[in-house]
């Protein structure tokens, strides 16, 4: 019997080392995710977004998400110093309507909206925001040694279906959630191309698979020239809002 008590006791000891262990690694686990939300908030699914943050594994999806909150969306922008104009609602119901419209303008904006400043939903806006100020500038000055001036674009609202048949689910384009980029002008007058120089080599292609590549982190959908014909000319970025862990596409 004593050795039956004693072997019982050990057993009890183990169970009890094992719990504490257990508690232990959870709670430096639960410390750890602590320290790091705060030193990288955009990598954690569960932080506010701060689109004055560097560019973070969630940043793109929390934009996205903005879908439906327009008044949350014009405050992260008022907080990161860009500068816009509300649009009253337009479009045509039931599926063409966008309410929560918006023009960049100024502030910390450098580029140019060619051939004209659209109309966006606020999540694009967003978007494109933070993707002039950490892709798109960084990029032309690793690449070409200066800013880019203009983005020139294919248009943003379009009340059509997908690949404009009568039959596919509704665009991104038809609630102004997409936005087509067609080009660049540099500081110098220089143009970049889609069309001309997606497939040429060069700085200006690698300045155009750069700027796609940081789109991805951005929007909800990215698709180039490298998708199919239908994108040979510019690059579609929309804010199809899918959820924090939503499927997301960059081709």
């Amino acid at each position: 019997m004593p050795r039956c008590a004693a072997a019982r006791r050990v057993k009890r000891v183990h169970r009890l080392a094992r719990r504490a262990l257990l508690v232990a690694a959870v709670l430096l686990l639960a410390l750890g995710i602590y320290v790091f939300s705060r030193a990288r908030p955009q990598d954690v699914p569960w932080t506010a977004l701060d689109l004055g943050q560097p560019i973070g594994l969630f940043t793109g999806r929390k934009i996205a998400a903005l879908t439906g909150d327009p008044a949350e969306c014009r405050a992260l922008l008022d907080r990161a110093g860009a500068r816009y104009d509300v649009i009253p609602e337009f479009g045509d119901p039931p599926h063409c309507q966008v309410p929560d419209a918006l023009k960049l303008a100024g502030g910390a904006r450098r580029i140019t909206l060619m051939p004209d400043n659209p109309s966006m939903a606020c999540p694009v806006a967003a978007g494109l925001a933070v993707w002039e100020w950490q892709v798109v500038q960084p990029q032309a000055q690793r690449i070409f040694g200066q800013h880019v001036d203009v983005v020139e674009h294919l248009g943003v609202w379009n009340c059509r279906r997908m690949v404009g048949t009568a039959s596919n689910a509704w665009s991104e384009h038809a609630t102004a959630d997409a936005f087509d980029v067609a080009g660049f002008v540099l500081a110098d007058g220089t143009r970049v191309n889609v069309l001309k120089d997606w497939n040429e080599g060069g700085r200006k292609a690698a300045f155009l698979r750069a700027v796609r590549a940081g789109a991805c982190d951005l929007f909800s959908t990215v698709l180039s020239p490298d998708y199919n014909a239908a994108h040979a000319d510019h690059l579609h970025l929309d804010q199809a809002e899918r959820g924090a862990m939503g499927r997301r596409s960059c081709r």
